[in-house]
């Protein structure tokens, strides 16, 4: 293949993932859009049942559901953009975008999260109570309007690899396909990946692949959440050193690492006790408190997300440009 045809299938696998990234920056995912996570969710819910018939081991029927999930989730995205590319290279690349636009979710989490901090803006703490019930597993019902900004915080400082790091790291290893291919194991995992009587041995393998799949993005966030934070005028020492202290105090071992980092750079402390259908969980305290938690911890969260997040993505642009160029010149 000519140097010139090579040249181009790189820009356009860059470029989508690039436009991906601003079409979320931008707009997110519309509500009434067709998501992918809804056609894995319905895979999830139509696969269950029939795994769970054909093997009498919970932990096996649980394995092969989570492999043919995520198979199935890369395999249609493939064939879908494989498809658009006999009709037009570029049309090719604009779904691509799409997809990885619908893997990351920078502006949902901003939407969501500043819903929350309008409503305690307002001292409307039921409302701001109802916005966190939507994007956080706990109960919500009885919670202060301190404890509601910490969970806001922690939900940010989690979602930042899940939702974000993660998915544009696979998208730079093998675009939208395996971008949606991770989507597939983070949804399993916020599904079955539960240690409760129903899933304990079932969900076992989609919470074991997820924790693989974060395990290098979590860990480049642990350099990247104190650069952002020293960008956006945080505590950057101090974000380092609590990550590099605390990164192992959450159950997670991918979750820790920047919570940890996002509480030292706030001068925070999280975790604590906490409620989960009426049951308690007392997770290990995570930063030291050199202050109290602000409303504007919220918004210094956002940007620290949003920091990392445009660092990541040109970390992934420079490493991938400079592998690709090695090869060629490799190669010739």
């Amino acid at each position: 293949m000519k140097f010139n045809n090579l040249l181009q299938y790189f820009i356009i696998f860059e470029g989508t993932i690039i436009l991906g990234f601003i079409i979320d920056l931008i707009f997110g995912d519309p509500e009434k859009f067709p998501h992918p996570v809804k056609g894995i969710g319905f895979l999830a819910l139509k696969f269950e049942p029939f795994f769970r018939k054909r093997f009498k081991r919970e932990r096996m029927a649980g394995t092969f559901f989570a492999l043919s999930i995520i198979f199935i989730s890369f395999s249609l995205t493939f064939l879908i953009i494989f498809g658009a590319y006999f009709i037009n290279v570029f049309l090719a690349g604009a779904v691509a975008a799409i997809f990885i636009c619908t893997s990351i979710a920078i502006k949902d989490l901003k939407r969501e999260s500043l819903r929350v901090e309008n409503s305690l803006k307002k001292q409307d703490i039921a409302a701001a109570r109802k916005n966190l019930s939507m994007i956080v597993g706990r109960d919500t019902e009885n919670l202060t309007q301190e404890e509601i900004m910490k969970a806001t915080i922690e939900t940010i400082s989690e979602n930042l690899v899940d939702g974000i790091l993660s998915p544009l790291f696979f998208a730079f290893i093998g675009s939208a396909p395996l971008a949606i291919a991770y989507k597939a194991s983070s949804t399993l995992d916020s599904t079955v990946g539960y240690k409760n009587k129903k899933y304990k041995y079932f969900g076992t393998a989609s919470a074991k692949i997820d924790d693989f799949l974060n395990f290098i993005p979590a860990r480049i966030s642990i350099i990247l959440i104190p650069v952002a934070a020293f960008l956006c005028k945080k505590n950057w020492r101090n974000s380092f050193r609590i990550a590099l202290r605390d990164r192992k105090k959450n159950p997670s071992p991918n979750s820790g690492i920047a919570e940890a980092a996002f509480a030292g750079a706030l001068g925070i402390q999280i975790g604590g006790l906490n409620y989960y259908n009426g049951i308690p969980s007392d997770k290990p305290k995570i930063g030291s408190p050199l202050k109290k938690i602000e409303l504007k911890d919220i918004i210094d969260s956002l940007k620290i997300t949003y920091a990392v997040s445009i660092l990541f993505l040109l970390l992934g642009v420079i490493i991938s440009s400079a592998l690709f160029f090695s090869i060629l010149c490799f190669l010739n």
